[in-house]
């Protein structure tokens, strides 16, 4: 290394310093998560209204189902996705309760896969998606009229 170099790096107040500074400071990072993360995004028709659902905990939680199309118009195929939404009570919660039959959501989320055994004994495996972010681009009211989009509930 030169000694120009040498005096640029070392010299606190160098842009060069500052660079090398800050490719250290990205250089140490750890390939490994302290949790795993499975995010999921969908874009889809909510299948009925939502529910609201006390816990034992006395947080209210919002279930709700979303139908997702795939394939070409001929061979389209269905996949029904069950999501829950945690939102505290306020207006977000109330008008997101509003939401009919039909309403065109994109839903961001958080998914995990529960194995289980149903009444025959059999394993059976579901995905729980725990929403973390919703837009309304289509809304449909409780009532069936159509309505204007509301985003970021």
């Amino acid at each position: 290394m030169s000694p120009l170099h040498s005096r640029l790096l070392h010299n606190p107040l160098s842009p060069l310093a500052a660079l090398t500074i800050t490719f250290r400071t990205f250089r140490t990072f750890n390939t490994s998560h302290s949790r795993p993360l499975s995010k999921i995004s969908l874009l889809g028709r909510l299948a009925a209204e939502p529910e609201l659902i006390p816990t034992s905990s006395g947080q209210d939680v919002i279930k709700y189902a979303i139908g997702t199309t795939s394939g070409p118009r001929d061979n389209r195929q269905t996949n029904w996705w069950k999501v829950a939404n945690f939102t505290s009570e306020g207006p977000a919660r109330d008008s997101f309760m509003g939401l009919g039959k039909g309403s065109l959501l994109y839903v961001e989320g958080n998914c995990t896969m529960n194995k289980f055994q149903d009444k025959e004994g059999n394993q059976q495996s579901a995905m729980s998606i725990v929403q973390r972010h919703v837009e309304v681009l289509d809304r449909r009211n409780s009532d069936g009229s159509s309505g204007s989009g509301e985003p970021e509930i």
